[in-house]
C-alpha cells in the first residue's frame, strides 16, 4: 500500500481532534475524554491513510469495517466521521451525549452513518469483529469461491481497550479467531493501563502479547515515544505490516498514555471518565499550540484537507466499480445471488420448501427444527450457523455443509467456506459473533445451545434486539422436560427473562408443524428471535381436527374452540405454549366431558401476538371471557397480562429436579387433573 507523504496539515488535524475531544466532554459536563485524546493520531491515521472506505458510499460492499470496541471513547470515532465527511458536523460534536444527537454517549448502529455496530458493553465489539471477519470469508465463498478476484476482499479493523480484553467474551472470540486463522482481522489494543479504578494492574497482569500468540495471532508491539505520545510513524508501519498478514489475525499492542498531553490529567484515572475541567483544558490547548480561549476549533484549511479523502475514496470506488461491473457480466449466477442478498429478498415461493409433518409419530420440536433447517439451507445459501459444541443435541448441523474451518487446520471436512460453524463452548462470544456476521450484511446466521445457557449469552442477545439484527437463536432443552440432567440444566425463569428484552421475540412452538411455520416467519421477518425447543418427543397435532398451524405465525391463535367455531362460545380459555399445548388439549377433553366448554389457545410467541391488531387479539382472547388458565413449565410472571385477575397460572415457581420428564411433569403439577382444577378455580373467581 503506497501512502501519500504525511503533511503539516495532518499534524494539525490530530491536534484539532484532541482539542475537540476535550471540548465536547467539557461542554456537556460528562464523558470520556482521555482515550479519545490519546487515540487521536491512531484513529486519524486509520481513517485517512489505511482504511478502504468512501464517505460518499458508506455501505460500499468492499469497504473495510471499523469497530470501536471501547465504545465509551465514542468521540474517537465521531471526530473522524466529522473530519472525513460522513455527515457528522461540528454542531453534532457540540451536542455530544444529548437527546437525539448524532453523537450519543456510545456509538449506535443505525443512528449515525459510519457506525458499523453498537458498542459500549466491553468485549462485544471485539467479538463482533470476529463475526464480521468470519462472514467476510463465508461471503467470499458465495461470490468468488475460486478466488479469481479481490473485489470482495477487505479487512476488519478494531480498536479495543484494556477493559475489552479483560471481559471473557473477548477471550472466547479471540481464541476462536486464532483457530479460524482470520487473516482479515486487525485489532489495535490501546494499552494505557488505566481504567476507572486506576492502574489496571490491580486486576490485570498477564502477558497479553503471549496470550494472543498462544491463541495463534500475529502480535506487533508499538512502544510510545519518550514523551508519552503515540509513535505514529511506528504505528503506521505496524498497520501496513498488519495489512499484509493474510493467514493470522493481528494484534497491534500499542502503548499509550491516556489524556496525552494534558499536563496534570494524563496518565490518571480521572481523565478516563470525567471532563478535564476548564483550567486543564486551557493548559492542554496551550501545550498543543492552540488558543486556550477558543472552543471547538476547526480551521477551514484543516477540514478541507481531511475531507479531501472523499476525492481519493471516490477514485478508489470508481476503479472498483469498473471491475465489479465486469465481474457481474462474467459471473451471472453469483451476480444474481448478490443482487438478491443486497436487496434483502428471498427466492420466489421459497416457503413451499418448508416441510409438513405427519401425525403418525411424535417428534421433538428440536428434531423438527433440524429438518426445517435442512430445507431452508437447500434454498438459501446465505443461511449459515452452528452451535456451542451441541450440534447433535440442538440439531443445527447443515447436512453436507462442511465445517467452516481453514484448510490448513487439517480437520476432517474443513472448508474455508463451510456452512457448519463450530463455536466451541463459548456461548457469549457465539452470540456476539453472529451479531457481527449479521452486521456484515449478506448472511442469515443462527446459533444453538441449551435454553438454560442463554444466560451466558444474554449480553449479546440484548444487543441483537437493540440493533434489530436478523439473527436466530436456537435454544433446545426448553423445560423440565429435559429430565435427568436436573435443575442445573432445566430452564425455569429463562422464558420470562428473555421475553423481557424489548424488540426480541421468543418462540416456543407446540409441535413440529408450528416449528415449520414459525421458521418461515423468522426467515421472512429477518429480526432477532429465539426458538425454545423441546428435547422430548411431542405429538404432532392433527390439523384435520384443529386449526391449521399456519395461524402460528400470528403468535397466538385458537387451536380448539369451546363449542362451535366461535370464540365467544366458551366458559374458560386455556392458553399454553410448547409441550404444554398437548396437555391443554387433553384437559379440554376432560372439561368438555364435564359439560364445561374450554377453548385452547396455542401461543408460540407472545411478542408476535402483541403485534397483531387489537381486533384479532380480542378475537383470540375475548374480553368477556374472564376465566383463563395459562399453562407453561416456567415461572408465571409474563402471563398475568393475559389471564387477568380471575386467571390461574399453572406454572413452575421453583427449580426442577433430576428425574424423567414424565415423572417431573406429574410431580410438579403439569397434569390434566391440575389444569381442570385450575379451570374450575378460574371460573369460580370470574363468576364472583
Amino acid at each position: 500500500m503506497k501512502l501519500e507523504k504525511w503533511q503539516n496539515l495532518d499534524d494539525q488535524a490530530v491536534v484539532i481532534s484532541r482539542a475537540l475531544a476535550m471540548d465536547a466532554v467539557q461542554k456537556v459536563g460528562n464523558g470520556h475524554p482521555g482515550t479519545a485524546m490519546s487515540l487521536a493520531p491512531v484513529a486519524y491515521t486509520l481513517f485517512q491513510r489505511i482504511l478502504k472506505h468512501d464517505p460518499s458510499n458508506p455501505n460500499w460492499l468492499a469497504r473495510d469495517r471499523f469497530i470501536l470496541s471501547c465504545g465509551h471513547s465514542s468521540l474517537t470515532l465521531y471526530i473522524q466521521l466529522y473530519l472525513s465527511g460522513y455527515g457528522v458536523e461540528l454542531e453534532d460534536l457540540k451536542s455530544f451525549r444529548t437527546y437525539n444527537a448524532l453523537t450519543p454517549g456510545h456509538p449506535e448502529y443505525g443512528h449515525t452513518v459510519g457506525v458499523e455496530t453498537t458498542t459500549g458493553p466491553l468485549g462485544q465489539g471485539m467479538a463482533n469483529g470476529v463475526g464480521m471477519a468470519m462472514a467476510a470469508r463465508y461471503e467470499k465463498g458465495l461470490l468468488d469461491p475460486n478466488n479469481k478476484t479481490n473485489l470482495f476482499d477487505h479487512n476488519i479493523w478494531v480498536i479495543c481497550s484494556d477493559g475489552d480484553l479483560q471481559e471473557g467474551v473477548s477471550a472466547e472470540a479471540s481464541s476462536l479467531a486464532g483457530t479460524q486463522q482470520l487473516g482479515n482481522l486487525k485489532v489495535i489494543y490501546d494499552d494505557n493501563r488505566i481504567s476507572i479504578e486506576g492502574d489496571t494492574h490491580v486486576a490485570f497482569t498477564e502477558d497479553i502479547s503471549a496470550r494472543y500468540r498462544a491463541y495463534g495471532w500475529d502480535v506487533i508491539e508499538v512502544e510510545a515515544k519518550k514523551n508519552g505520545d503515540v509513535d505514529r510513524d511506528k504505528l503506521e508501519i505496524a498497520m501496513l505490516k498488519a495489512s499484509e498478514q493474510k493467514t493470522k489475525p493481528v494484534l497491534i499492542r500499542l502503548h499509550t498514555v491516556i489524556a496525552w498531553p494534558a499536563p496534570n490529567a494524563k496518565g490518571t484515572a480521572k481523565s478516563h471518565g470525567s471532563a478535564l475541567g476548564a483550567d486543564e483544558v486551557a493548559a492542554t490547548k496551550i501545550a498543543l499550540g492552540l488558543d486556550p480561549e477558543k472552543t471547538f476549533i476547526a480551521p477551514d484549511e484543516v477540514i478541507a484537507h481531511t475531507r479531501n479523502i472523499k476525492v481519493r475514496a471516490t477514485n478508489l470506488y470508481s476503479q472498483w466499480l469498473i471491475e465489479f461491473n465486469k465481474w457481474q457480466k462474467e459471473n451471472p449466477e453469483q451476480s444474481a445471488l448478490l443482487s438478491r442478498l443486497l436487496g434483502n429478498k428471498l427466492p420466489n415461493d421459497w416457503e413451499k420448501s418448508l416441510p409438513e409433518f405427519s401425525t403418525e409419530k411424535e417428534i421433538a420440536t428440536r428434531a423438527a427444527s433440524g429438518k426445517v433447517i435442512q430445507a431452508i439451507a437447500k434454498i438459501l445459501p446465505e443461511f449459515w450457523g452452528g452451535s456451542a459444541d451441541l450440534a447433535d443435541s440442538n440439531n443445527t448441523t447443515i447436512e453436507g455443509g462442511g465445517s467452516f474451518l481453514p484448510v490448513s487446520s487439517k480437520m476432517v471436512g474443513a472448508n474455508p467456506f463451510g456452512r457448519i460453524i463450530h463455536f466451541g463452548i463459548r456461548e457469549h462470544a457465539m452470540g456476539a459473533i453472529i451479531n457481527g456476521a449479521a452486521l456484515h450484511g449478506l448472511v442469515k446466521p443462527f446459533a444453538g445451545t441449551f435454553l438454560v445457557f442463554s444466560d451466558y449469552m444474554r449480553g449479546a442477545v440484548r444487543l441483537s434486539a437493540l440493533m434489530q439484527l436478523p439473527v436466530t437463536y436456537i435454544w433446545t432443552h426448553d423445560s423440565i422436560g429435559l429430565g435427568e440432567d436436573g435443575p442445573t440444566h432445566q430452564p425455569v425463569e429463562h422464558l420470562a427473562a428473555l421475553r423481557a428484552i424489548p424488540g426480541f421475540s421468543v418462540i416456543r412452538p407446540a409441535d413440529a408443524n408450528e416449528v415449520s411455520v414459525c421458521w418461515g416467519r423468522i426467515i421472512a421477518d429477518a429480526k432477532p428471535v429465539g426458538l425454545a425447543l423441546s428435547r422430548q418427543n411431542l405429538p404432532v397435532i392433527d390439523r384435520s381436527k384443529f386449526t391449521n398451524a399456519l395461524a402460528a405465525a400470528k403468535g397466538a391463535y385458537i387451536l380448539a374452540y369451546g363449542d362451535s367455531p366461535e370464540p365467544n362460545k366458551c366458559d374458560v380459555i386455556l392458553i399454553a405454549t410448547g409441550s404444554e399445548v398437548s396437555l391443554a388439549l387433553a384437559a379440554r377433553d376432560q372439561l368438555i366431558s364435564e359439560k364445561i366448554k374450554a377453548q385452547v389457545v396455542s401461543a408460540p410467541s407472545l411478542e408476535w401476538f402483541m403485534e397483531q391488531p387489537e381486533s384479532y387479539r380480542n378475537e383470540v382472547l375475548p374480553k368477556r371471557i374472564k376465566a383463563r388458565v395459562s399453562i407453561e413449565a416456567g415461572i408465571a410472571q409474563p402471563w398475568y397480562q393475559f389471564i387477568g385477575d380471575s386467571g390461574v397460572a399453572v406454572s413452575l415457581e421453583h427449580f426442577g429436579a433430576s428425574a424423567s420428564a414424565s415423572v417431573l411433569f406429574k410431580e410438579f403439577g403439569f397434569t390434566v387433573e391440575k389444569i381442570v382444577a385450575a379451570a374450575k378455580e378460574s371460573m369460580k373467581k370470574a363468576n364472583g
